[in-house]
């Protein structure tokens, strides 16, 4: 008998999720425990295994697609197994909406079918399923201006052919080549300035977009900036080079700025906390977890050093480069972005100077670094050319004061400028 896979919770309060690639399709024979898709959420992609064996008879959304939890994703079962059309839930029933890039004209126009509005259009019922076209079919069918949804496949199992499509465009009679590209570049009505072109705003960048609302409308910011003379950090960084690349690591001047800012936490712990909202109470961290912001090309994301106190430099170094690659590939844990206490960000990275972080809700602070910049300080007397990190503390005013965030600074800046101390903190 045909097994209904749901798209399950994949994390804290998933409601839903976006198939982003199919590892199987229509016909395959799938083994148990086998990952057969992708899916987007939370800021991560989640590759689900089959929870049985078998044959795909059928796939329940198309690559691109938002589900809700809930929703059939894939029907499981013997070869030749004929299977019933998968019932959409009715929380799917308005997905088309939510913008997704070449699915923006079917919502309105299974709407219009439905309503009997011109343009009339042989549609077969929408209840038949999810399509079943291979991305060349899918690529033709985008080139010669055919809407998928009106035809009948004759392939097995109803699969859409080439030959379908050819028939298709030639009984249409009239080229529709533009309409296919606004599908997919989704460009809107020009303005009355010029031309514009729509984003969804969607999966990663629409997760980022509500942490960043969340955090500004419920943490009143402030902010300060300073500055740490690293010279002889620099300085043991390049010492301790050699005995990095023995052991295979990349060595860059972040271990220790971790290193001096958990220093720095024990000894201002309203840094290291959070706010309960319900109970008015300030929650003390009695361990240091921080998050490092990565850039990636779908945005920032922050994946979360765990219990730091107890890591050398190499230890953090190391774990810092595993998970900013994963974070870059897509592949992270959702667990690698869950339990920090404190961030840190390097816009120094990019060239920038000084910024004003937004804090990564729930914690209370966040630490922006700044590029190394050569300056001349005043030196027991005497000028000398110096490398400077400019500093940006972002924080909670509710939780942390003013006076408080200043001490804080200081505290990492002592440790900055005196790597020595960092090393008696191991």
């Amino acid at each position: 008998m045909a097994f209904e896979f749901k798209l399950p919770d994949l994390g804290e309060g998933l409601t839903e999720g976006e198939i982003v690639k199919w590892l199987v399709k229509a016909g395959d024979r799938i083994e148990e425990g086998q990952v057969f898709v992708q899916v987007e959420t939370d800021k991560a992609v989640i590759e689900i295994p089959s929870p049985r064996k078998g044959v795909v008879l059928r796939l329940g959304a198309n690559e691109g697609d938002t589900v809700q939890v809930g929703t059939v994703i894939i029907v499981i079962g013997e070869e030749g197994e004929k299977v019933a059309p998968i019932e959409k839930p009715p929380a799917e029933k308005p997905r088309p909406s939510v913008g997704v890039v070449g699915q923006l004209e079917e919502a309105p126009e299974e709407e219009e079918g439905k309503k009997a509005e011109p343009p009339p259009r042989k549609m077969p019922p929408m209840e038949k399923g999810p399509l079943l076209a291979v991305p060349m079919v899918r690529k033709l069918a985008s080139d010669l201006g055919v809407d998928l949804q009106t035809i009948i496949g004759t392939g097995p199992q109803g699969r859409i052919t080439k030959e379908d499509v050819q028939k298709a465009a030639k009984e249409k009679k009239i080229p529709e080549a533009a309409p296919p590209e606004k599908a997919v570049k989704v460009p809107g009505k020009p303005d009355s300035y010029g031309s514009i072109e729509r984003i969804p705003l969607k999966g990663m960048r629409k997760t980022i977009s509500q942490a960043m609302v969340k955090s500004k409308t419920t943490i009143p910011h402030a902010a300060g900036i300073d500055e740490a003379d690293v010279t002889q950090l620099l300085a043991l960084k390049s010492r301790a080079k050699e005995k990095a690349a023995q052991k295979k690591i990349h060595l860059t001047i972040l271990p220790f700025v971790i290193k001096a800012v958990v220093s720095a936490l024990q000894e201002h712990p309203y840094l290291n906390a959070s706010l309960d909202d319900e109970s008015s109470e300030i929650i003390l961290k009695k361990y240091y977890n921080i998050g490092v912001a990565v850039d990636t090309k779908d945005g920032l994301m922050v994946p979360v050093v765990k219990n730091v106190k107890g890591k050398n430099v190499f230890q953090l170094a190391e774990e810092l480069a595993a998970l900013s690659d994963k974070a870059r590939s897509r592949t992270i844990d959702l667990a690698d972005l869950k339990g920090g206490t404190f961030t840190i960000t390097n816009f120094g990275a990019m060239g920038g100077i000084f910024g004003f972080p937004i804090i990564h809700h729930p914690e209370v602070a966040i630490l922006g670094m700044g590029k190394i910049l050569e300056k001349p300080l005043v030196i027991e007397g005497k000028i000398e050319i110096r490398k400077v990190l400019p500093l940006s503390l972002s924080f909670d005013h509710r939780v942390v004061d003013g006076a408080e965030s200043v001490r804080f600074l200081n505290t990492v800046i002592e440790f900055l400028e005196d790597p020595g101390l960092i090393l008696m903190e191991e």
